[in-house]
């Protein structure tokens, strides 16, 4: 599969702007243990509030006005309550599970969006492709249980880490179903611009007026966790930017391949902002939901 997948593009040439998109990725990738790192100091709510809050100001500070004007109505409502879903569920899967392994399993249900892109983006009609969909979403599938499996693969198992705190995997699917409408649904409608800083800004003030509204840990200041949150803000502004200049200006199809890989490089890199060691099962997972997602490109790329 791999030989038929770099012939699909054997002189594509890596230039600076493919390269600068290929950051955005990586970037992305640090998200779950900047997450959950995040989460342990100020709790999964207030955390959250508060990364919301970096990164809308920050998003806000580089996009400058012409991020609040021009949008269609259609636009900030549908795409804005997408968008929205997608960041609180994926921040509140995160911060919910009960250990740092298991936040990194629901990462992973999460990074099923790419094959589900695909996917649902065939099933409206936006894409066309064959019978190599099925296995590929199917394989994806199979890794997401497989790293959600614990120390050997077996239903029972993995069954009982879903029973044990089922919320986390529940609003991790609800994300990686999200992010696919969001993408399809809003392409059209954003006109070619983006509303990132207000709908940023928005998931902070509903994640803090649920804050405020119920029972949750106090706000501490501290210095190790508000740095993260800044380096969290920035980094997102800056993905958002590099994934932007990537699509205008180098090659797409370099750059979607490169995505399918974000559950390797995230279960990497969370490993290192965590300081754990994933077992085996966790990097066999990681290759499957990659594999699938590749597949899922494979079947729609003609």
């Amino acid at each position: 599969m791999l030989g038929v997948l770099v012939a699909g593009f054997p002189r594509a040439r890596i230039e600076p702007p493919t390269l600068i998109g290929i950051s955005a990725v990586l970037m992305w990738s640090a998200t779950i243990g900047l997450y959950r790192n995040i989460s342990e100091i100020f709790g999964a709510v207030g955390g959250s509030a508060l990364i919301f809050t970096v990164s809308g100001i920050v998003a806000t500070l580089h996009g400058g006005r012409a991020a609040f004007r021009g949008h269609s109505r259609l636009y900030l409502l549908v795409g804005g309550s997408m968008f929205v879903t997608y960041e609180i569920c994926l921040a509140l899967a995160v911060g919910l599970a009960q250990d740092r392994a298991q936040s990194v399993e629901v990462g992973m249900v999460n990074y099923l969006w790419p094959c589900f892109t695909i996917a649902l983006a065939v099933a409206f009609g936006q894409a066309r492709g064959h019978f190599m969909l099925v296995p590929g979403v199917m394989l994806s599938l199979a890794g997401v249980l497989l790293a959600s499996s614990g120390t050997g693969f077996s239903v029972h198992s993995m069954l009982g880490n879903f029973a044990s705190n089922p919320l986390p995997y529940l609003l991790a699917l609800i994300a990686a179903i999200t992010w696919p409408l969001y993408t399809i649904f809003t392409r059209s409608l954003s006109r070619g611009r983006s509303a990132v800083p207000p709908f940023l800004l928005l998931t902070a003030a509903l994640l803090w007026i649920y804050y405020f509204s119920s029972n949750q840990p106090p706000l501490h200041f501290d210095l190790r966790g508000l740095s993260m949150a800044l380096l969290f803000g920035v980094l997102t502004t800056l993905a958002y930017s590099a994934w932007t200049h990537g699509v205008t200006h180098g090659n797409l199809t370099l750059l979607a391949t490169a995505s399918y890989f974000t559950p390797l490089l995230s279960v990497m890199l969370s490993s290192i902002l965590l300081d754990m060691v994933p077992g085996m099962n966790f990097w066999s997972g990681a290759l499957l939901v990659t594999g699938g997602s590749l597949v899922c490109w494979y079947a729609s790329r003609q």
